[in-house]
């Protein structure tokens, strides 16, 4: 169980997908967070010790980047799907997950975030 003590906050607003990662994850052993809006994420953040952020780029009617201001030693992983990260918005995070991907790439770029 690679992610046993590690802890994965996932900000997506589609249920489904949330679900998925969350289902996913947990199944590997991790701790998994929900938040389907920008402003659960920041109170969860505030709250909660978490290792890895998973960070939709749209959250909502919310924007997923200005969670990185509330981000303080976590590493973040962005969803994307419809949009193009432009090197400025790709250096602020650790990792980039395009729309759709696979288990094994949720997996292995959790995996890598959290042991990093």
């Amino acid at each position: 169980m690679g992610g046993v003590g590690h802890t994965v906050l996932v900000v997506e607003d589609d249920d489904s997908l949330r679900m998925l990662c969350r289902v996913n994850l947990e199944l590997e052993g991790y701790r998994v967070l929900e938040a389907p809006t920008v402003e659960l994420a920041e109170g969860l953040l505030r709250d909660e010790a978490v290792d890895v952020v998973l960070l939709d780029v749209h959250v909502g009617s919310g924007d997923g980047f200005s969670v990185l201001g509330k981000v303080s030693g976590e590493r973040v992983a962005l969803f994307t799907g419809s949009f193009e990260v432009d090197e400025k918005r790709a250096a602020e995070v650790d990792a980039v997950l395009r729309k759709p991907f696979t288990l094994t790439e949720l997996s292995e770029t959790v995996g890598r975030l959290a042991t990093a």
